[in-house]
């Protein structure tokens, strides 16, 4: 290498003939033989103390000598040899670009040749129906189309032709493979103009199942379809096949067998390599498929399936179409069969874990199929959490019972006596039982029972409801509601709980319910009014005691209400509804009564016909609500609800009488007729009883219901008398009429009756207290 840049240089004609080695190797020897002397001067003068400053200035000389030759030589390197280098070096560089192209132009060749040979063997074995090595095969001849295309000159045509071969060729592969499938699965399905609504629209649905095998050929049974199954998992087609099969499988037989009982799956063979899966429909009465027959006809389809095509092969796709499947599936069957199948009564509970097992045997079954992962368990997670969906599942059928006899007609009507008690079931002794309690009878004996005993003992009738009649619904609503208490003492605690706050919600909804749902009946009918103000006091006077006679067998904290909490609201809301009722009737009372004129100028016979009609009328509308409500309300509320409304036109009446300012003798005449005609006929409309001889007596009784009866006694013997019996009626203050009247009240009557005379001002000033 030293020679040939000899060479170079010495052609050029910048260096000297010596060659530059040689020169370099005699200054490296000059200056180790300068750093020799001068080290051994140093040691002379400073270690040995020898003077030699003669010699020490002849090798300043000799190294200075040195140092010109080494910067000569330097500048020779830097001027002329650093620039022949650089030169070479951009040579070097040149060769090494040229061999990098040559390299990748091979490379280029050789990615060409491998996309050839596997396009001709992908060719072949598609030829042959062997589909994994034709997948294969075009997965190289696609790794070598891409990269080409990783190639800095990727746009040529040539790449682009082949991208474009090799997706034709990938679509021709899958159309191949999507025809074997085809073959493979072959569906029979309903038409798409059938309504899927029924079981008949099913019948027509079959899978025709082809193991994918000729029929001579034995010796390799199955070969084929292992094949087109790996084939399409390589190409990333095997997913989206499995999802469009398993949403017709789902659709058109899993789901008709798992809603319908009548439907069954049959399975049979029409060739030696051909299996069917067709639903017929069998004769049932059931309405709700029965947990093990669901089971029984899920199973049949998915191993045959499993057997035939997807248990096939070196991996399971089974695997694929359980996690498509699954999650809907489950969904379907708690949805339609086991939310049918939980228990409606707690003594059913037990035999429910025959349903617990049936559904641990088919997750198990799936699970080995592959069907199903190791960890999933939703249907028996369903099934073994029995008794919170039996608790959820009571509490909602009772919610709905409630709300069905809320919104019925409250028109029928059954009689409630003194003697009614509400049928509770013979309940457990919460301690111990009855045999217990005779025994510590026993041991405590020398006690005296009937001194323990109160001399004075409650009237029977005590908390007991007077004769009335309530809503056949609310009577079978407070049924149910102790009928679910019942079920709450047999069951866990946690369903206790819940059918305890179900109860409490039947009540809840009641009040929120009737009043609004009935509102306007309550408003229009008189009878519904009364009807309703019955079954709020029974239900709150059932309340009362409801709880306690269940709160030794219920697991609920101290302190908890139970239902006397309730007693309050439902004596408002039966007082309210009455009320509005009430208020109704007089209103329209009134509204008659102001059709009378202000009972003025009654010596008119057009006033005095408008002003008896108006009383006729009242009489008559409350002879009407006294049938209505006669044998509905309890006989005190009859009476006092009756005795209100007729109180009400008495007091209209005898304030229209007192405002008048003249009041001539025909006028007092016709004003105490109509006074009379309610004296006479206000009494006969007190009928609570249906027996007309039992009614004499509350018509007897007719002052205490109507507070301003004796008013309109003493007013009509008023119109009537003279002033000499009004002095002596008042009686200085003592008699009936002070009792009915005030002073200035008697004063303006006695002043609108009789003319301005002194033995009116004579009377007047007897009317004192």
């Amino acid at each position: 290498m030293s020679s040939f840049v000899t060479e170079v240089l010495a052609s050029s004609g910048k260096l000297e003939k010596d060659d530059l080695a040689c020169k370099i190797s005699k200054l490296s020897r000059k200056v180790e033989e300068t750093k020799e002397e001068v080290t051994d001067m140093i040691n002379k003068k400073y270690i040995e103390f020898i003077p030699s400053m003669e010699g020490a200035e002849e090798l300043l000389d000799q190294v200075e000598s040195v140092s010109k030759d080494i910067d000569l030589l330097k500048s020779c390197i830097e001027n002329e040899v650093q620039q022949n280098l650089h030169d070479a070096v951009t040579e070097y560089a040149k060769l090494k670009q040229q061999l990098e192209k040559n390299t990748a132009v091979i490379d280029l060749l050789q990615h060409l040749q491998e996309f050839d040979t596997a396009i001709e063997e992908y060719h072949r074995a598609l030829q042959e129906k062997n589909y994994v090595v034709a997948a294969k095969q075009h997965g190289k001849a696609r790794a070598s189309v891409n990269a080409l295309k990783a190639w800095k000159d990727s746009e040529l045509p040539l790449v682009r032709s082949l991208s474009s071969e090799i997706t034709i060729q990938r679509e021709n592969l899958i159309y191949h493979l999507g025809e074997e499938w085809q073959k493979l699965a072959v569906w029979k399905l309903p038409s798409t103009k059938t309504e899927l609504t029924s079981v008949k629209s099913f019948l027509k649905t079959a899978l025709h199942l082809n193991r994918g095998g000729s029929k001579g050929d034995e010796s390799v049974p199955h070969a084929l379809l292992p094949s087109i199954l790996q084939a399409l998992s390589i190409q990333g087609e095997l997913h989206k096949k499995i999802k469009l099969f398993g949403q017709v499988l789902f659709k058109y037989m899993l789901k008709p067998l798992i809603i319908y009982p009548s439907l069954v799956v049959e399975v049979s063979s029409q060739a030696e390599q051909e299996t069917v899966l067709s639903l017929q429909c069998t004769e049932t009465k059931a309405d709700h498929p029965d947990p093990s027959q669901v089971y029984t006809k899920v199973l049949t389809v998915l191993k045959t399936l499993h057997e035939h095509v997807f248990g096939t092969g070196p991996f399971k796709v089974s695997e694929i179409l359980g996690d498509l499947i699954w999650e809907e599936m489950s969904e379907c069957i708690i949805r339609e069969c086991l939310v049918h199948s939980i228990p409606t009564n707690s003594s059913q509970l037990a035999e429910y874990s025959e349903v617990i097992k049936q559904t641990e045997d088919f997750e198990g079954s799936l699970k080995k199929m592959g069907y199903l992962a190791g960890d999933s368990a939703d249907l028996l997670k369903y099934a073994r959490n029995v008794n919170c969906h039996f608790a959820s599942k009571k509490c909602q059928d009772v919610i709905v019972a409630a709300r069905k006899l809320m919104t019925s007609e409250m028109h029928n009507t059954v009689k409630i006596t003194p003697e009614y008690k509400l049928s509770i079931p013979k309940l457990p002794s919460p301690s111990g039982g009855e045999k217990e309690r005779k025994e510590s009878c026993k041991k405590s004996g020398h006690y005296d029972q009937q001194s323990l005993e109160n001399e004075k003992q409650l009237s029977p009738s005590t908390l007991c409801l007077p004769v009335c009649r309530i809503s056949e619904s609310v009577h079978q609503l407070m049924d149910l509601a102790i009928q679910t208490l019942s079920e709450a003492v047999g069951s866990s605690p946690q369903c206790a709980v819940q059918l305890f706050y179900t109860v409490r919600n039947i009540f809840h909804l009641f009040y929120d319910v009737v009043p609004t749902y009935h509102k306007d009946n309550f408003l229009k009918l008189p009878h519904l009014a009364a009807i309703q103000h019955n079954n709020c006091m029974f239900i709150a006077h059932h309340l009362l005691t409801l709880g306690f006679q269940f709160k030794p067998h219920l697991p609920l904290k101290d302190g908890v209400a139970y239902f006397v909490d309730l007693v309050p609201g439902f004596r408002r809301l039966g007082a309210r509804c009455f009320m509005a009722q009430m208020n109704i009737q007089k209103a329209e009372m009134l509204e008659r009564l102001s059709t009378a004129r202000n009972f003025s100028n009654l010596d008119d016979e057009d006033n005095y016909s408008v002003a008896s009609k108006a009383i006729r009328q009242v009489i008559h509308q409350l002879r009407r609500l006294g049938k209505v409500w006669q044998d509905v309300l309890p006989v005190n509320i009859y009476c006092k609800a009756i005795g209100t409304l007729l109180n009400t036109a008495i007091s209209e009446l005898i304030n229209k009488i007192m405002m008048l300012e003249d009041i001539s003798n025909m006028d007092g005449e016709r004003l105490r007729t109509l006074c009379q005609t309610i004296t006479e006929e206000g009494p006969l409309v007190f009928n609570p009883l249906p027996d007309e001889n039992k009614n004499k007596k509350y018509q007897e009784e007719v002052p205490v219901y109507v507070k301003k009866w004796m008013t309109l006694k003493e007013i009509s013997m008023v119109l009537n008398a003279n002033l000499q019996e009004i002095v002596d009626r008042w009686a200085e203050g003592k008699g009936p009429l002070a009792l009915a009247f005030s002073c200035n009240e008697m004063k303006s009557l006695i002043r609108a009756l009789f003319k301005n005379t002194e033995r009116r001002a004579a009377a007047l000033a007897k009317i004192v207290k």
